[in-house]
């Protein structure tokens, strides 16, 4: 079905990528243009297994996805220009583990210092900003994440796009997470 649709975009992420090539269709080649493949890391540890086995595989269009980000990662060495965008996120449910801006903001600080695109995609049920826990309904978790207004894209002819051409240090210099405003 992906190939006789080319006109849609498949976009699969997996956290077991050494098992990519024995999955794909025997005439998977350099890849199919309509499909993003993502890879999941959660830890420094997975990501130093997993992810050049990504860079070495055949696929055009590539995705690191931090999620359930657990703690600070070092995605430095990964970032170049075969990787479309890093997405970053926390755990939900009632037993997730906590998810720390800072660690957000540093992965944020790697991509665009590689100029690769970044996006806070949720926060996760328990967040820490500033070093107090903050509780997130999972309905808001989303939202809020947007809300922090740090993605970063690139725009036309290479000029960054970012919230704010004032990139946040550190968690509190970082504003607009409206949620956690007194």
């Amino acid at each position: 079905m992906i190939k006789s649709r080319p006109d849609c975009l498949f976009y699969f992420f997996t956290k077991r990528i050494d098992r990519f090539e024995s999955c794909v269709p025997a005439d998977w080649g350099d890849d199919y243009e309509n499909v993003l493949v993502g890879c999941t890391v959660e830890n420094q540890e997975m990501a130093d297994y997993r992810l050049p086995i990504f860079k070495s595989l055949p696929i055009k269009h590539k995705s690191i996805i931090v999620a359930p980000m657990l703690g600070p990662i070092d995605l430095t060495r990964y970032l170049d220009e075969t990787i479309e965008e890093v997405s970053v996120s926390g755990e939900s449910g009632l037993e997730a583990r906590p998810l720390n801006y800072d660690w957000v903001l540093d992965v944020r600080k790697q991509c665009i210092d590689k100029r690769v695109p970044f996006s806070f995609h949720q926060t996760g049920a328990h967040f820490i900003k500033d070093g107090k826990l903050y509780k997130i309904p999972r309905r808001l978790q989303i939202s809020q994440a947007r809300k922090a207004n740090i993605d970063y894209r690139i725009g036309a002819q290479g000029v960054p796009e970012t919230a704010s051409y004032q990139i946040p240090e550190t968690a509190a210099e970082t504003k607009q997470l409206s949620i956690f405003d007194k």
